[in-house]
């Protein structure tokens, strides 16, 4: 069987998935030749995790000659999970060398690069594949099939909450992602999943954004206003810590790809959430008109005490709604250990009034509530990694559910966001036809 050539460019927490999906269940139909990656500490840990799964031992490039990577080995494919802001520019550079990407979300953070995407793509005729891996998530698959089967009818409109807890949310506030030129904030990085669910499940695409919300809770202005005190930069130092410290010598894999990494860029995983720096926003609420005629209500917090999230959708014959909770509690003494994202694995925390759980509820105008079975497998996100990862590496079949997703849907997921923080500027709604991508511009 011919296998693709793969190169990961981005060596950070994110791309061990793909290692690790390359030299082992996929080995057949992919082969690891390249890792591209600036900070040699994390190149070499990339390399190290591939020989250990058995593989031979993939050649290692800086960003800058990714061109040239492509070309000397040959590369079919390329994974990127590097910094958001460097998602444009990689793939751009990857599809003009003559490779198809895989690519993390989100597509990218800001109007000027979707566009250059765009064109791109429209340009090369390159393939560029969105890894949205909450689709294949078990609940969010049969909340779609509900709605696809026409339960509730036409959809009206969609009541969507997200909380982010003390343990989860507050990682992004000690990350890369604290400055907007990263990330596009939170309403870019982390809710274009929650947009593209929106998008995904009841078939339309945004048209209308009006936001808004502020730095709330963490930076320095508002522990100055709560007589926080002065605080460490950083939460790796000896001494006592607080629930809100990420000391890196306590989780090996971390300290492996950053602590130990720093002399080489400067990069520091862990700095203090109620420091000074932080250009997002940690409360967010959204308005959003939908082309089918559709409403979408969107709330983000991201200083909650638990996590998950709960979605209503209302349609003309009914009401379906899902609720989950992903970390009933987050209990200060137990620091940040076992789990930052309960999505992503099991949390292995449990509180008997607020219980890990999931459930999906059908209501029909003039009848009783029925609870719609959900059936998920083991794995990150309920299972939903494992079947996203064979469609990436194998391909996918007919999905009735159409779980797979492209750079378009890539680019009507972050226009919420994009739109979002353009009306958080102007205090004013934005049409997505305006921010000049010509796919938005497009009227269905």
């Amino acid at each position: 069987m011919s296998r693709r050539r793969y190169a990961v460019v981005g060596a950070g927490s994110r791309s061990q998935m793909y290692v690790d999906a390359i030299a082992g269940a996929y080995a057949d139909h992919a082969e690891l030749v390249a890792i591209c990656e600036p900070n040699p500490v994390r190149a070499a840990l990339a390399v190290q995790r591939a020989v250990g799964a058995g593989i031979v031992a993939p050649s290692t490039w800086h960003p800058d000659r990714l061109d040239e990577l492509i070309a000397t080995e040959k590369i079919d494919r390329v994974v990127i999970t590097a910094r958001d802001d460097q998602h444009a520019p990689l793939i751009i550079r990857a599809l003009e060398a003559g490779a198809d990407v895989v690519v993390e979300k989100p597509l990218t953070i800001d109007a000027d690069s979707a566009a250059a995407i765009e064109d791109a793509v429209e340009r090369t005729g390159g393939d560029v594949l969105l890894t949205f891996n909450y689709r294949y998530s078990p609940r969010n698959s049969t909340l779609r099939q509900v709605i696809q089967d026409g339960v509730i009818g036409e959809v009206t409109s969609i009541d969507f909450q997200w909380m982010l807890d003390t343990k989860h949310g507050a990682d992004y506030f000690r990350r890369w992602h604290r400055e907007k030129k990263n990330s596009g904030g939170l309403l870019v990085h982390k809710a274009s999943h929650h947009f593209d669910l929106v998008n995904w499940w009841i078939h339309s695409t945004p048209r209308r954004v009006f936001a808004s919300g502020g730095l709330r809770f963490y930076g320095a202005d508002n522990a100055a206003m709560r007589g926080l005190g002065d605080r460490p930069a950083r939460g790796t130092r000896d001494g006592a810590h607080d629930g809100f410290d990420l000391d890196l010598r306590d989780h090996p894999n971390l300290k492996a790809l950053y602590l130990d990494a720093e002399g080489h860029d400067g990069y520091v995983r862990d700095r203090d959430v109620f420091g000074e720096g932080i250009t997002i926003e940690d409360n967010l609420a959204l308005v959003v008109d939908y082309a089918n005629g559709a409403t979408l209500s969107y709330s983000l917090n991201a200083h909650a005490p638990w996590e998950g999230y709960r979605v209503a959708v209302n349609g003309t014959l009914g009401r379906v709604e899902l609720d989950v909770v992903e970390r009933g509690a987050v209990v200060e003494a137990e620091g940040l250990t076992p789990a930052l994202d309960p999505s992503a694995v099991d949390a292995g925390t449990s509180v008997s009034l607020r219980p890990e759980s999931e459930r999906l509820l059908l209501q029909r105008h003039w009848e009783a509530p029925v609870e719609i079975a959900i059936l998920g497998g083991d794995g990150g996100h309920g299972g939903g990694d494992a079947i996203l990862l064979s469609d990436v590496f194998i391909g996918p079949g007919e999905d009735p559910l159409a779980r797979p997703a492209n750079w378009r849907d890539g680019v009507q997921s972050i226009a919420v966001g994009i739109a979002g923080n353009r009306s958080l500027s102007t205090g004013m709604p934005v049409e997505v036809a305006d921010l000049g991508i010509r796919l938005l511009a497009q009227r269905v």
